[in-house]
């Protein structure tokens, strides 16, 4: 007996703004301007589809107190074998998540409630699968100011450890890059350099694609208190008002750290160019701002980092429609029936 599923219409979706972004981007502040204007609330991180998309179906976690792997196969082979099936798991996963964001919609009292959880842009096929109409504001920002951040924020200033714990441009890069080479109509880019350098042009920019009046006062985002998370900057809280003073703090990092570079370098090959020129910058002038340090970071750059690059841009290239994306997951998956536990 077949069942007719519905065709996706969810009211909560039209109300939802997703900010997607590299962790240490300026979400946290664009997110703070943005709940101080009268139409959008938020949380500082729900983390509400991350898990959601790694329940089985579109991919599942590494580990679990449960077998992992043999629920996925379960849950695809549910799916499959029901008329509509794929359709009906992500209504169900649309059902839950607009259970939760309605219910946050509720509490907040405004017209939009926005999520500016950083691994949401992980996970972007699936988010645009659940809900292709929502909102869509991409912030980018120079990657070796995220990287400095990032190192700076959470590890004392140990780039290695930061590295080694979570290559963050090499993962988030690629995923942001590929949204914004065919973005959907409901999507406005904005940088964090643009952010701070003219507040109120972004803000402009931002309320006229949400279509809700322009609120300059917001831009005084500490009027309106917000929840704070895991993730936010420690700083943030000493300014009223945006301001350009972190945009090139990133330089001086590099400076006392001259090994950086060269963990950012190897973060950075398997970006193409073409994705790194989102994020306000090239291979040819990623250094630029370090003046004289520019000649030095490319005598690094040894020709193993070059080749190793172009192949792992190459293989990389439309990897999932290709013959050998079938293979490594072939491959993955045979390793981590070997590796568990």
């Amino acid at each position: 007996m077949s069942m007719t599923v519905s065709s996706h219409s969810s009211s909560v979706e039209s109300r939802l703004v997703f900010v997607l972004s590299a962790p240490r981007s300026g979400s946290t502040l664009l997110m703070r301007i943005l709940n101080a204007t009268e139409e959008i609330s938020a949380r500082s991180e729900p983390h509400l589809i991350p898990p959601l998309a790694h329940l089985g179906y579109w991919e599942c976690v590494d580990q679990a107190p449960y077998d992992q792997l043999q629920a996925q196969d379960a849950m695809r082979g549910f799916v499959s074998a029901r008329d509509s099936g794929e359709e009906l798991y992500y209504q169900a996963c649309r059902a839950y998540a607009d259970t939760l964001y309605g219910a946050m919609i509720q509490d907040g009292g405004t017209q939009f409630f926005l999520d500016k959880t950083p691994a949401n842009a992980l996970v972007i096929p699936f988010l645009k699968r659940l809900y292709p109409k929502a909102h869509y504001i991409v912030l980018t920002r120079h990657p070796a100011a995220i990287f400095a951040s990032y190192v700076e924020s959470f590890f004392d200033g140990d780039a290695r450890a930061a590295s080694a714990f979570n290559p963050i441009l090499s993962r988030y890069i690629p995923a942001v890059a590929d949204f914004l080479e065919n973005p959907p109509q409901n999507l406005v880019h904005v940088s964090y350099e643009q952010l701070v350098q003219d507040p109120q042009k972004t803000l402009a920019q931002l309320c006229s694609f949400l279509d809700i009046p322009m609120q300059e006062e917001a831009l005084n985002y500490n009027r309106v208190q917000v929840e704070k998370g895991l993730g936010d900057p420690i700083g943030i809280g000493e300014n009223s008002r945006p301001v350009q003073d972190s945009m090139f703090r990133w330089v001086d990092f590099f400076h006392q750290r001259p090994h950086a570079q060269e963990i950012l370098d190897d973060q950075l090959i398997g970006v193409s160019d073409d994705q790194l020129s989102y994020f306000g910058t090239t291979f040819s002038d990623l250094w630029a701002p370090m003046n004289q340090s520019v000649e030095r970071s490319k005598k690094r750059k040894s020709n193993r980092f070059m080749v190793e690059r172009k192949i792992l841009i190459a293989l990389r290239r439309n990897i999932h429609r290709r013959p050998h994306g079938t293979w490594v997951k072939s491959v993955r998956r045979f390793c981590d029936v070997l590796l568990r536990g």
